[in-house]
């Protein structure tokens, strides 16, 4: 089977995916060139990594088949892709931390002694060779909990290696790693070329491409958009057919607050193990009834600046105010008496306790307010803030007794903002408030927020989505590689500066405003 740039190992033909509410995909066909980086690139929610599990086994298409070597497949599982040579590194890291990087690397693909006993020695010995080739100093027997983030990105691609993948899927490979690893895993890539391999290769890094790609498929809103060779196109090709030329969500304009200050952070340090630095030197204000929009990719450290702001991170340096008085030590209760207060991305591990009820979430961060005598709960005063938080936020709840995973995604999220308003905050930081929620919840939600700036608080949110980011706030911050690469007001941005601004480092020529220097304030 050939196509436009060689003969084709795989394709996924006329792939459509239906969710309940959604089309993920819309009669997709996309090829894979044998012994080729085929580059597939879109923005967030584009389908890429929709279309990629359903090549990985991990989910089933709606309509359309996948087609290997000629012949039609049927993968029920990542088993059946596995069989067919099909590896993936996903996203979302998928290991064990209480399991050494042996075990992590051979899971359910244990080398035995007889098919009786797992052979350790054995593991350990293709998991020392493993990490050689990756050239990783890391011991076998070390814990995966205890490796670095970008570490365990590599134990990721080090099982796809041991199972000797002849198609093999990296979705965001390099989001976790620093420079050197980058580098060590392009020279793994072009070995892997060399003996064949065929690699589905996933970035919003733009600037990786030419160096790595040969052919790149790009999607936007679920649709096959174009397939071009990589040596013939450049970046503004790239970001013309992700983003399209037309605006797909009415903003209205873009206000400017005038109010004071409340938040001023300035130079905002967090080091990265090994390093270097995830948060490289930031200054961020944000004004009373301003909400600003933080934009970026995964790794850009977004969330490590809000948790630096938190206090969440002791380790982190810099100069932190709140209407102009020292917020304190880098501690979570210091930046909350100081008038901080976060609603963290992952509200199922971070924000709620699942077995406790809709009422007591909500209250979990303000209960010295209803103490009497340092130690016994006043319940009418608490009932009492926790019923007029439900009315204010319009959290759908039959009863505020009731566990808070009774509620729909929508009304839980609802809930943390509703903690961390009952915190009286005079900034109010939220990190991906829409993600894991459906349309009309987001539409509540950023409602709410409007509402809350209009009554003068002080509003930062992170968002990975466009369509977010070009709708809500007055002001946008991008960030890349840990540094503020741009920033602009809502009704100046185009949807092109920020995707290059947040995967290149700088927007086109007269779109970007001027990157702020080391101890310039983004005002």
């Amino acid at each position: 089977m050939t196509g436009r740039f060689g003969e084709v190992v795989l394709r996924a033909e006329n792939i459509v995916k239906l969710y309940p509410g959604t089309t993920a995909l819309k009669d997709v066909t996309f090829n894979v060139y044998r012994g080729k980086v085929n580059v597939l690139v879109g923005e967030n929610g584009a389908g890429k990594s929709t279309l990629m599990k359903i090549i990985a086994g991990v989910e089933r298409p709606t309509l359309g088949r996948i087609v290997i070597d000629g012949e039609p497949v049927d993968l029920h599982s990542t088993l059946d892709a596995s069989a067919k040579g099909i590896g993936i590194v996903f996203q979302e890291l998928n290991l064990f931390p209480n399991m050494d990087v042996a075990e992590n690397i051979h899971i359910a693909r244990e080398i035995t002694q007889y098919g009786l006993s797992i052979d350790q020695r054995e593991q350990q010995r293709v998991a020392r060779d493993l990490m050689q080739r990756l050239e990783q100093d890391i011991e076998p027997t070390t814990l995966v909990g205890d490796l670095r983030i970008g570490q365990q990105q590599i134990i990721e691609i080090a099982k796809s290696l041991a199972r000797d993948a002849k198609i093999l899927i990296m979705d965001e490979p390099t989001s976790a790693l620093s420079a050197a690893e980058v580098e060590v895993l392009f020279r793994t890539i072009a070995e892997l070329k060399a003996k064949g391999v065929s690699i589905v290769y996933i970035s919003h890094r733009l600037e990786e491409l030419p160096r790595i790609g040969d052919v790149i498929t790009v999607l936007r809103d679920g649709e096959f958009i174009a397939e071009e060779e990589i040596a013939k196109i450049d970046t503004s090709w790239i970001i013309d057919k992700m983003v399209g030329r037309k605006s797909r969500v009415p903003a209205e304009a873009a206000t400017v607050a005038d109010g004071p200050v409340v938040l001023q952070a300035e130079n905002i340090t967090l080091p990265r193990e090994g390093g270097g630095y995830l948060v490289d030197h930031v200054d961020l204000a944000v004004r009373a009834g301003e909400i600003v929009g933080i934009y970026g990719l995964m790794g850009a450290g977004r969330s490590e600046l809000f948790d630096c702001l938190m206090g969440r991170l002791a380790v982190s340096e810099g100069i932190v105010s709140v209407e102009g008085e020292p917020a304190g030590k880098p501690r979570v209760d210091e930046r909350l008496k100081a008038g901080l207060a976060l609603v963290p991305e992952d509200r199922q591990r971070d924000g709620l306790v699942q077995i406790m009820s809709v009422g007591h979430n909500m209250t979990l961060a303000s209960l010295g307010k209803y103490l009497k005598w340092g130690f016994h709960i006043q319940n009418k005063p608490e009932r009492s803030a926790i019923a007029e938080m439900v009315r204010r936020l319009t959290v759908k709840v039959a009863d505020t007794d009731l566990e808070i995973t009774s509620l729909s995604g929508g009304n839980q999220q609802k809930a943390l903002i509703g903690r961390a308003l009952l915190t009286d905050p005079k900034v109010l930081l939220l990190d991906e408030p829409s993600r894991g929620i459906d349309v009309g919840a987001k539409a509540e939600v950023f409602q709410t927020m409007r509402q809350l700036a209009e009554a003068g608080l002080a509003i930062a949110f992170i968002t990975s989505d466009l369509e977010e980011i070009m709708a809500i706030p007055d002001r946008i911050v991008v960030m890349s590689n840990g540094r503020v690469t741009g920033q602009f007001r809502r009704d100046e941005a185009t949807r092109e500066a920020l995707v290059s601004a947040s995967a290149i480092g700088h927007g086109p020529a007269g779109q970007r405003a001027t990157e702020p220097a080391q101890g310039d304030t983004v005002q």
